[in-house]
């Protein structure tokens, strides 16, 4: 049995937060009977547990972790709580799968049936599957290993871009949004952590694929640059969430601005990659764009820093320190989104 959301109208399973101390697989039931309408035995062994990103109403967007307990339904109440907001429905397995949007969960209700199990738990490439079903010992393996393989770089530079347009969306919330900082900051934090694990994939297809699409070096330099942005994202919330400042200078907000726009520009470059000497001259057009931000950036910098220290400097110097400190952050990750346009010129003069 699906439900769909409130607001989106999607299909999901029933879900909530558990209160303090109530056992996990007890608080799954009673979500299922608030939001399904069904009562039944729950099995306290988990299914296993998938991830989503949940929006709030202060337009934060944070990671959530579900834990999926299996429940036999003996009983469909005709009215529950949220019955005239939700629609249920049941499904095949299939059905289901196919109807979710998360991938773990897909994966989560195709495992669910024995004979999917497998599928589910280890997922095969084509050269496997080839060898399964012809009847060709796994020794075949082999032979994939020598094939050239020219890795997922352009999926990866993509998705990394996405987490540093997200971060700086969480950044910029966060410098408009006193009340709702501590959401703010952990999406910064969070978006900071996926984009670890990018880097971490990326590092792993340059070691091990025999065809790269620019040099290796090219590569590395280029996931760097962009990585030291989102980093510098991290660390100014940090310093905000240390210093548990509040209230924010105009010119931090400008900057921020800019950091956004910026990241939306980075974010489009990032598919023309895929073809340098088509799309050379629009990339040439996007850095030139960056590097003009960041030269406005700059000066938004040492006029905030002079404003900051005319108002508080005599009067309050650690106050203007910490100001002075979140101003360089923030410069810094224009600086670093600036180190990217240079990669990405380097890698239109080289091969386009």
């Amino acid at each position: 049995m699906l439900i769909t959301s409130r607001e989106t109208k999607r299909w999901v399973i029933p879900k909530g937060n558990a209160a303090a101390g109530a056992d996990p697989h007890r608080a799954a039931a009673e979500e299922a009977e608030e939001e399904a309408g069904v009562i039944g035995a729950v099995c306290p062994t988990p299914l296993g547990s998938y991830r989503y990103r949940k929006r709030r109403g202060n337009g934060a967007s944070l990671m959530v972790d579900v834990e999926v307990f299996p429940l036999a339904v003996s009983r469909e109440l005709a009215q529950w709580k949220e019955s005239r907001e939700r629609e249920r429905r049941w499904f095949t397995l299939a059905e289901a799968a196919d109807a979710v949007e998360e991938s773990d969960l897909r994966d989560l209700i195709r495992s669910f049936a024995s004979s999917q199990f497998k599928v589910a738990a280890r997922r095969e490439n084509i050269l496997e599957a080839v060898a399964q079903k012809s009847g060709i010992s796994r020794m075949f393996g082999w032979f994939q290993r020598l094939l050239p393989k020219q890795g997922n770089f352009f999926d990866l530079f993509e998705a990394h871009a996405k987490t540093i347009v997200a971060g700086a969306d969480a950044l910029s919330r966060l410098l408009h949004d006193g009340e709702h900082r501590e959401d703010h900051i952990r999406e910064v934090v969070e978006r900071e952590n996926d984009a670890d694990e990018i880097i971490r994939e990326i590092l792993r297809e340059v070691r091990q694929t025999f065809l790269t699409p620019f040099d290796r070096s090219a590569i590395i330099s280029l996931i760097g640059s962009m990585d030291d942005s989102i980093d510098e994202m991290n660390a100014a919330v940090a310093a905000i969430d240390l210093y548990d400042v509040t209230t924010f200078e105009q010119e931090m907000r400008d900057m921020a601005a800019i950091i956004v726009d910026s990241t939306r520009v980075l974010s489009e470059a990032m598919p023309l990659l895929r073809d340098v000497g088509r799309n050379s001259k629009r990339l040439h057009e996007l850095t030139e764009r960056l590097v003009r931000m960041e030269g406005h950036a700059d000066h938004i910098h040492r006029a905030g820093l002079k404003n900051a220290y005319r108002n508080v400097g005599q009067t309050d110097p650690m106050g203007f320190i910490v100001r002075r400190e979140i101003f360089n952050h923030l410069e810094r990750i224009v600086d670093a989104i600036e180190d990217v346009a240079n990669e990405i010129d380097g890698i239109v003069i080289e091969h386009a």
